[in-house]
């Protein structure tokens, strides 16, 4: 093998970058070109690197050359300069090469320098100002590796920084948050024009709750492909926290709606699915405050909603359900409670219905929240939240902002207290009027009144029964349109029209008679928009039967319950308008006669109508239920009958049996 040719070092005469040459044990300098005279001044040839470099700050600069000649392996360095110590902005930067080589004068070391000063000052401006702003700042590179520049990733997370993406990066990303954040930087890779990633997503924390940060990321692109990405992470919490809260409380005020159920379905769509995955609001349906000790107090359902992609709430009967005692105590307290569900655990024992109970665990609960609706220290209902699958269980502020979402739904709820004042009044108003059967020889009587559920809900509905002089019973039933505070008024006024007529008539003026005096003296009077009657006589018989004569204003037909046939409706020859539509049209009286032990039951339209159900449907209901107990006597009767009604209407009901001979 021919010795190496020693090196000439002319060759970097001209070169860009500074070059010096060394030789010997005690490295003397050969030769410099003039890139390096401009870079460090000027060097003495012939001395020593220990001399010709005497600088302090070249300490590592002359070990480097010993471990090079030692090692016969090349070496490369950052390093800096400082021409004029102490003075300001004087520092250079630099990087250099060491390579052994053969000189003249023996075996040597050839140094190249490249002056790195504006790079180095730009990047330490730049470590700087994102130092400044509390942000982490990353490198992402094609092959999957990234490089935290300013750190924050184990501070905020409490794991070290992962080094590459995968697994580890995202199982620390909320699940839900995971395809939107591969979509945008699948999107972003795959563009011909890349431009800004941005995405606020977000991060658990070692207490295992989330926080929301916002990534930035712009590509370095050069020579028309893209060599790594440079991203920035901020903590926005607090900022979406309160952003949050603002549009929230923006949403709820604006809340409005021609019914309650409206309005509160619009106060579950801004909470779900921002602060929870499922919303319930429930309505007392009990109106004293507070409650009654040992009574049993039932809520109604008005709104509910569910996240997309989670099973809808299970239907209750009626949508009421029974308060436990657990919910009482929290209304009573007046503070929200979350029960927390950990493995699909169950509630605690009869907190919710069964229905509810398997709905929570067929949905991966993991919370139960329920918070009262309290206004003016009276409490109204609750609301019940859920927690499902992967979403967080509620920290502590996200009750406070639920709680606080709720009270600034101010309008819906303002109006179901002023719903319920009237409500009161009229039914105040109602049983004023309601007054107690009369005792009647040879047969027996019941009545009774169930008002809706609802607290906006005041109906017009009345019954009547009181004895002629000469022994004749009248029997009436009516409903007037509407649910409000005027239709209880006018409800009021055709009760006592509707007797004092019949009464001033006598027992031998016509059922049809004197609705037709009625229907005259409301239209004459504009008493009532709307209303449906009907007016009855029951005359007791010398053989022990009674003879009924009635006429039916576009009411329910009577349902007569025999003592051995089925039960069925009396219809007569059909019924006739409502009052105040027509009075000019004649109207009719219909006979029937009722034999020992039969019963005759007048009752409104609340007990057989439901929103989901046809007429036809609750009349057969009705006509089933008549004959399972027809057995009992008429206050039981009535009540298994009443049970037939969903409570979203008021229901009069009045009921006449002939005695058994």
């Amino acid at each position: 093998m021919s010795p190496a040719r020693a090196l000439d070092p002319k060759l970097f005469d001209e070169t860009i970058a500074a070059v010096a040459l060394f030789a010997g044990a005690e490295h003397r300098l050969l030769y410099t070109n003039a890139a390096l005279k401009r870079m460090l001044g000027a060097r003495t040839l012939g001395l020593p690197a220990a001399q010709a470099f005497p600088e302090k700050d070249a300490e590592e600069f002359l070990t480097v050359l010993d471990d090079v000649r030692a090692t016969g392996r090349a070496r490369q360095l950052n390093d800096s300069r400082e021409p004029d110590p102490g003075a300001f902005g004087q520092a250079k930067y630099f990087v250099y090469s060491c390579t052994p080589v053969t000189t003249p004068q023996g075996d040597g070391a050839l140094v190249v320098l490249m002056d790195t000063t504006a790079e180095t000052r730009a990047l330490q401006r730049y470590e700087a100002l994102v130092s400044a702003v509390s942000q982490m700042v990353w490198v992402l590179r094609a092959d999957g590796t990234m490089d935290e520049i300013v750190a924050g990733w184990q501070d905020l997370t409490g794991t070290p920084w992962p080094g590459r993406t995968g697994e580890d990066l995202f199982a620390r990303i909320h699940p839900r948050d995971r395809e939107m954040l591969s979509r945008a930087w699948h999107d972003a890779l795959g563009s011909d024009d890349p431009e800004m990633v941005a995405a606020t997503f977000r991060i658990r924390t070692p207490d295992g709750a989330y926080r929301h940060v916002s990534t930035r990321a712009v590509p370095v692109v050069s020579g028309g492909r893209i060599d790594e990405w440079i991203a920035a992470t901020a903590d926005v919490e607090a900022g979406w926290g309160a952003q949050l809260r603002e549009r929230l409380l923006a949403a709820v005020g604006a809340v409005s709606g021609g019914t309650l159920d409206e309005a509160f379905a619009a106060v579950v769509d801004v909470i779900v699915p921002e602060l929870a995955d499922a919303c319930l609001i429930l309505l007392l349906s009990h109106e004293e405050w507070p409650l009654p000790e040992n009574a049993r107090v039932t809520a109604r359902r008005v709104a509910s909603r569910t996240r997309p992609g989670l099973l809808p709430p299970p239907a209750l009967r009626g949508q009421r359900v029974a308060l436990s005692d657990t919910v009482r105590d929290v209304l009573e307290k007046g503070v929200p409670r979350t029960f927390y569900l950990p493995d699909g655990g169950a509630p605690p024992a009869e907190l919710v219905p069964t229905v509810t109970e398997e709905w929570l665990a067929a949905t991966d609960a993991t919370s139960l929240t329920l918070i009262p609706l309290v206004v003016d220290d009276l409490v109204l209902g609750y609301a019940a939240t859920s927690t499902n699958g992967d979403t967080p269980v509620p920290a502590a502020n996200d009750v406070a902002l639920l709680r606080e979402v709720l009270h600034h739904a101010q309008r819906p709820i303002r109006k179901v207290l002023d719903l319920q004042q009237a409500r009161r009044t009229a039914l105040a108003l109602q049983r004023a009027h309601l007054t107690r059967p009369p005792e009647v020889p040879g047969a027996s009587l019941a009545a009774v009144y169930r008002p809706a559920s609802s607290a906006g809900e005041i109906g017009g509905d009345w019954y009547d029964a009181f004895l002629q002089p000469d022994g004749t019973l009248v029997l009436d039933i009516g409903d007037v349109a509407g649910h409000d505070l005027a239709a209880a008024t006018a409800m009021g006024q055709l009760r006592s029209m509707l007797r004092a007529l019949a009464w001033n008539k006598g027992p031998e003026c016509l059922p049809a008679s004197v609705l037709s005096l009625l229907d005259d003296v409301a239209e004459g009077l504009h008493v009532a928009p709307f209303t449906t009657a009907v007016h009855s006589h029951l005359r007791r018989l010398a053989d022990g039967h009674w003879q009924l004569t009635w006429s039916n204003a576009g009411h329910p037909p009577p349902l007569l319950v025999p003592v051995h046939d089925a039960p069925r409706f009396l219809t007569g020859a059909g019924e006739d308008l409502p009052l105040s539509v027509d009075p000019r049209v004649a109207r009719t009286t219909h006979t029937h006669l009722l034999g020992p032990g039969d019963t005759v039951v007048l009752y409104t339209d609340g007990l057989i109508e439901t929103p989901t159900a046809a007429l036809d449907e609750g009349q057969a209901r009705l006509v089933r239920e008549a004959a399972r107990h027809r057995g009992t006597d008429l206050p039981e009767l009535l009540r298994h009958l009443n049970e037939l009604s969903d409570c979203r209407d008021d229901t009069a009901m009045i009921a006449f049996r002939a005695d058994r001979q």
